[in-house]
């Protein structure tokens, strides 16, 4: 949801609600029959300048939020077998088969165990073979290995045995990822769209690598994860761990949020209200007015180059009429002509405006007139 919210309209909803909030902090805040800051007052714009802030700030953090509920959702091989991350492959032998006597399609079916009146067979079925296929890869040290770094897709990857064959698979996704992003930052910010917080951002997604090139080759658990982010999870939440691949999605959600941030957060802790108008770098809103201004040099620029190829593009179509005046005027009289007949009159829109018009004249005419056909 967040991400489509950000391709989407991102600039417009946060506006939205910053406006309806504002109007209902006033009618709290404010006695009835007392004035209110207008807009264009310094007062009305400090105030619109911290509740967007403080809008924007809440909606990010709802995202991680959103991200860290859909993991704890999804679950993961050790909370369905039940067992915690430092089980031996007898104990999660022994786990399974204490669940195979309970959600084995023979006895489910008939006894109803595996999840009440209206599951079907085919739920039953599924349900088996997602606890044979997580007691299958936690009792391999390889495939517990890729489970734990990359998550259920790499149980299932062909032709992958041994844990170097895991990290080698599970690179060539983890290179491409970075370079994509890499490439996306650098052009967006010759574009002029990263101008807050752009060595930030560097940085965040350089740290972002580090954290999970390291996360998926070394044979233990990150300390972060070992030593701070899972024994206060389990102690304050009383909830499952961690695994290295579920930080690492939680760690590329917030690394998004962090970027939202940068760009919609960080341009307003600066701003100037004094004016009664949000200025950001010289320019009310922020920097529309320097964007525009590059965007229109941009196009200046493009339609120069354009005009440049079409002027030779016609000198070297015209070169077999050079010495010939009179021909080189008939041959552009003639290519005016059919421009204007064949490009301009034909145009839909060209032709909907000549009738309205047309027709506006004969509406508007006194009986008998001429000319107006």
């Amino acid at each position: 949801m967040s991400a489509l919210l950000s391709l989407l309209g991102w600039s417009f909803l946060p506006s939205l609600v910053t406006g309806w909030t504002q109007s209902l902090y006033y009618s709290i805040t404010i006695r009835a029959g007392d004035p209110k800051p207008q807009p264009g007052t310094p007062r009305w714009a400090e105030h619109r300048r911290r509740i967007h802030i403080a809008v924007v700030t809440l909606y990010l953090l709802y995202t991680i939020y959103e991200a860290d509920y859909e993991l704890q959702r999804a679950g993961s091989f050790y909370t369905d077998l039940g067992v915690p991350l430092d089980a031996t492959e007898r104990e999660i032998k022994s786990r399974f088969r204490r669940l195979a006597a309970l959600h084995h399609p023979d006895k489910a079916s008939t006894s109803g165990a595996a999840g009440g009146s209206t599951t079907t067979q085919a739920d039953i079925n599924a349900y088996f073979v997602h606890l044979k296929t997580a007691a299958d890869a936690l009792a391999d040290p390889a495939r517990r290995f890729a489970y734990e770094r990359f998550g259920p897709d790499a149980v299932s990857w062909p032709r992958c045995v041994t844990i170097r064959d895991f990290v080698v698979r599970g690179a060539q996704g983890l290179i491409p990822y970075y370079a994509v992003a890499a490439a996306a930052m650098y052009g967006l910010g010759l574009l002029g769209y990263l101008e807050w917080g752009r060595y930030e951002r560097w940085l965040v997604l350089a740290v972002l690598f580090v954290f999970e090139a390291h996360s998926v080759t070394r044979p233990g658990m990150p300390r972060v994860l070992e030593r701070v982010v899972n024994p206060l999870l389990g102690r304050l939440a009383g909830r499952p761990p961690y695994l290295p691949f579920q930080a690492i999605a939680l760690a590329r959600k917030l690394s998004v949020t962090l970027y939202i941030a940068f760009s919609q957060i960080g341009p307003l802790l600066a701003a100037d209200t004094k004016s009664g108008q949000l200025v950001v770098g010289g320019a009310k809103g922020g920097d529309d007015e320097k964007t525009t201004r590059e965007g229109l040099e941009r196009l200046e620029m493009a339609v120069k180059r354009l005009d440049a190829d079409t002027t030779r593009l016609l000198e070297t179509e015209m070169a077999p009429f050079a010495g010939a005046e009179d021909a080189r005027s008939t041959m552009s009289a003639k290519v005016k002509e059919w421009l204007v007949q064949n490009t301009i009159r034909s145009d839909p829109m060209v032709r909907d405006a000549l009738g309205k018009s047309f027709a506006k004249r004969r509406m508007d005419a006194p009986a008998g007139a001429r000319g107006t056909r």
